[in-house]
């Protein structure tokens, strides 16, 4: 029976590396994965997913106004398709998250989708709050804050290395504008010892 998998993290945990590696394994045991990641991040270029340890995937990308229910049916009645694989997914939709379970609960096609939890200002995104409702299973990926304990808050810098903690939900950004800190550090500011 398909599941819908959410595995959530803060940044710098390897969600693209432990997504490109699910792509793989079902690649090499001659299964048919489908990935996509949201058109608004175009760090690594359009339709890429790349991870900080040099692995890249290239894959087709969607809008917030796309039903993935009916492109996945689409693409389920023209060939086989063993499992959906979503990139950044903070930032779906409520009804694309809806969507993903209807992929599962009406197709059978397991859905992975990989994402943030929170915002830098601690606020839970749209699309994984609804994937923490909805989902089946929930995985929490693990890194570090700079003080070597688990870090699950992601903080935003500004362009002198300090935390900024107000302005517009979505800005996307790599190492340059974000960083993994524990609680304690990010609720007192401290973006490196």
């Amino acid at each position: 029976m398909a599941s819908l998998h959410y595995k959530y993290a803060a940044m710098n945990s390897g969600k693209s590396t432990q997504l490109i590696q699910a792509h793989f394994n079902y690649q090499e045991r001659g299964l048919t994965p489908y990935a996509m990641t949201p058109r608004m991040d175009t760090r690594a270029g359009m339709g890429i997913i790349r991870a900080r340890v040099g692995l890249q995937l290239e894959v087709d990308t969607f809008g917030t106004g796309c039903n993935l229910f009916r492109l996945i049916k689409v693409k389920a009645e023209l060939a086989s398709l063993d499992v959906f694989i979503l990139d950044e997914a903070q930032f779906l939709t409520r009804a694309q998250v809806y969507q993903l379970a209807q992929i599962v609960d009406e197709l059978n096609v397991p859905v992975m989708a990989y994402g943030l939890k929170s915002d830098f200002r601690g606020e839970l995104f749209e699309g994984a709050y609804y994937l923490l409702c909805l989902a089946d299973k929930l995985e929490e990926l693990k890194t570090i804050c700079w003080c070597g304990n688990k870090a699950h808050m992601n903080a935003r810098l500004d362009a002198e290395g300090s935390l900024v903690r107000e302005g517009e939900q979505v800005e996307i950004g790599g190492n340059e504008r974000y960083v993994a800190l524990c609680r304690r550090h990010y609720i007192q500011g401290k973006a490196r010892a």
